[in-house]
This record gives structure tokens, C-alpha cells and sequence, in this order.
């Protein structure tokens, strides 16, 4: 069955799929009108930060870009003093900020006690006054738990915010070549959409097949793009993020 699926993409392409959305009057869900907050970190490469919070029950969207520096518009080519950084958007109602930073802190060493150039440092870019004081806090608590390291992460205001290349957004995604074509992803879509930011972690094993299960028709997925996921979730699952 799988081996039927995985070749209906590479023989195919889209036209199951795309015979599927007609008939089944079926299309991928790119934005939920939820009211959301805005976190954003920098956790060095951002392509395993993107994935791993895309696969985190709560988040809407992610964008990858580059923040807290001074240069103006910079590309991955032409940093300047900025820093490579993950956008969040998220419902508090489901995850709040401190769960957000909970995994910030267990998932990235790179920068974390050590200073590094500034492109891969750790980074905390604070929204308002509230999200500073529990950034605060949560260091200090970070920093005693793993004494006698001290913590180098930065916390700082969020000034600005550049998107990356679309190459960067949603990168493990855009590897699913045939998927992403069938979820008619475009430029803006590759930055704001719900579905992809969902599968971009979902497929590197993120979250795992019994998550998964509880999201997935929230997507607008048809039958066969759910069981072409469910492979790679499953393959996947348990697995490490990399760069």
C-alpha cells in the first residue's frame, strides 16, 4: 500500500491528489482564524528549531528570518550583526510562553553556554513586558540548573524582523517535493501557512504518529496525502533534528 502511494508521487505527481481535493471537495488549510501571540528565539540553525516547534501542539505558524542586529534587509549571504531566528505563532490557550521556552532551553546547545558568532547565538527576542519578565525568570532558573555552566543566551527586545529566503521556510517540507506542489504553496504561503508549518515537522518525526492523529484533520488533507505523511511519521518518529 505504501509502496503504491509513495510511487502515485514520483509517477503520478499530483493528479491523485488533485483528483482526490476535487472530488472529496477537500483543500489544505493554510490559516485558523485563533487568536495567537508571537514568540521569537534564536536557537542556531533554524531549520531543526522550525521543525521542532512546528510539530508542537499550539503552534499555528513559523517563519525562519534574521533579527537583532542593525543591518537593513539582510539575506543569509549578507548577515551582517544579525541572528538567524525562529517566529512563533501560537495559541496561548493550548501552549503558553513558558512551555515555549521550557523547550527553547532543552532543545539547543549550540550557543548555549558557549559565545559563538552571533548568526547561531542563542536568543531570546522578547514581544512585550510580560514575555521579558518570564524570559528573565526562566534563565535565572536555567543558569541554576546547570551551574556551574552560565547561560550566554541574550534577551532583548524584538526590533525587527526579516524573513529568510524562501529556500530556508519550511525546508524539510520543501525536501517532499510532489506533497509541497499538491498544498499550492507559493512565497507568502511558504512563510504563513498552517498546514505546512504542521507537516514541516510532523514528517521529520516531530510530535509522532498519535499526535499526528489528533491534528491531522485540521489540515485538509486528502486520503492520500494523510497516508503518504503517515509513512514518514512513522519512519521517522523518535529520531533526532539536524542541520
Amino acid at each position: 500500500m505504501i509502496s503504491r502511494l509513495l510511487s502515485r508521487f514520483g509517477v503520478n505527481r499530483t493528479s491523485i491528489v488533485r483528483n482526490e481535493q476535487k472530488e472529496l471537495n477537500i483543500a489544505p488549510v493554510h490559516h485558523l482564524d485563533r487568536a495567537f501571540k508571537t514568540a521569537t528565539f534564536g536557537m542556531g540553525c533554524f531549520w531543526g528549531a522550525e521543525s521542532l516547534y512546528g510539530g508542537t501542539r499550539g503552534v499555528l505558524r513559523t517563519t525562519v528570518g534574521y533579527a537583532g542586529g542593525t543591518k537593513d534587509q539582510p539575506t543569509y549571504r549578507n548577515l551582517g550583526d544579525h541572528t538567524e531566528v525562529l517566529e512563533i505563532d501560537y495559541d496561548p490557550t493550548v501552549i503558553s510562553y513558558q512551555q515555549l521556552l521550557h523547550i527553547f532551553w532543552n532543545n539547543h546547545e549550540y550557543g548555549l553556554t558557549t559565545v559563538i558568532k552571533r548568526q547561531y547565538m542563542s536568543l531570546i527576542l522578547y514581544h512585550d513586558d510580560e514575555q521579558k519578565q518570564i524570559a528573565e525568570l526562566s534563565k535565572a532558573k536555567e543558569g541554576k540548573r546547570r551551574t556551574p555552566e552560565v547561560i550566554t543566551t541574550e534577551i532583548a527586545p524584538k526590533r525587527n524582523f526579516y524573513p529568510a529566503e524562501d529556500y530556508h521556510q519550511k525546508y524539510r517540507l520543501q525536501g517532499h517535493r510532489d506533497l509541497s506542489e499538491t498544498l499550492n504553496l507559493n512565497s507568502k504561503l511558504l512563510r504563513t501557512s498552517y498546514v505546512a508549518t504542521k507537516l514541516n515537522g510532523y514528517l521529520v518525526g516531530v510530535g509522532g504518529v498519535e499526535q499526528f492523529k489528533t491534528e491531522v484533520d485540521t489540515m485538509g488533507l486528502t486520503p492520500s496525502q494523510k497516508e503518504y505523511c503517515y509513512h514518514y511519521i512513522e519512519k521517522n518518529e523518535g529520531q533526532g533534528l539536524y542541520c
